[in-house]
């Protein structure tokens, strides 16, 4: 019979390899998209077991580090809102979508490979981004820093444009104005009158 301490202690290994693969995976394939899975497995310290133990085709890690970033993302929001007021938490986790939207673009590639069904990445991002968004939505319609309705699918038609830039440019000043734009529109009509999140 095997130490519940034991098993305990191989499943947390076992979830750090597995994080550890995710992390070097988003990096190496966003900037290449053909990386080969046994340069992300070295550089992520694991054997090729236990890399194909975790993921055993490329589609299932491309997928998966997709679904990793979004988590993260999404997780952000209430993150945001136990430490800043509604409309800091809003801007900010704003920030992390635009770098999260680069990311994406850098995965492009991979992603179209790895996804044969139409609309699969839609699918695997809009969920968790819609609960964020509805959460931070929320939380400064009640404190009055927005205007009243929005929805979540008002704001991500908004910030369409993030998908739009290069991310291989000088992307952070166009995602700033843009940003800032959105931020405008919603405080427009906000009971407390429009304020600038700095």
């Amino acid at each position: 019979m095997r130490h519940p301490g034991k098993q305990a202690a191989l499943r947390s290994d076992a979830q750090r390899n597995r994080e550890r693969i995710l992390e070097v995976a988003l990096a190496e394939l966003t900037h290449a998209a053909d990386t080969p899975l046994s340069t992300i497995a070295r550089k992520a310290c694991v054997g090729q077991g236990t890399f194909y133990r975790n993921f055993p085709s490329r589609e299932a890690l491309v997928l998966e580090v997709y679904r990793y970033e979004v988590e993260h993302v999404a997780e952000a929001a209430g993150q945001l809102l136990c430490t800043r007021p509604p409309q800091l938490a809003l801007r900010e986790w704003m920030d992390r979508l635009a770098r999260y939207a680069m990311a994406k673009a850098g995965l492009a590639e991979a992603l179209r490979e790895a996804t044969a069904a139409r609309g699969t990445m839609k699918s695997l991002a809009h969920g968790p981004l819609t609960e964020a968004v509805t959460l931070l939505l929320t939380a400064n319609e009640r404190a009055g820093t927005i205007r009243p309705g929005v929805t979540a699918d008002d704001f991500m038609l908004a910030i369409a444009g993030l998908w739009m830039i290069d991310p291989h440019g000088d992307w952070q000043p166009r995602a700033d104005r843009l940003l800032n734009l959105v931020m405008d529109g919603l405080r427009s009509g906000a009971p407390d009158g429009p304020r600038r999140a700095s």
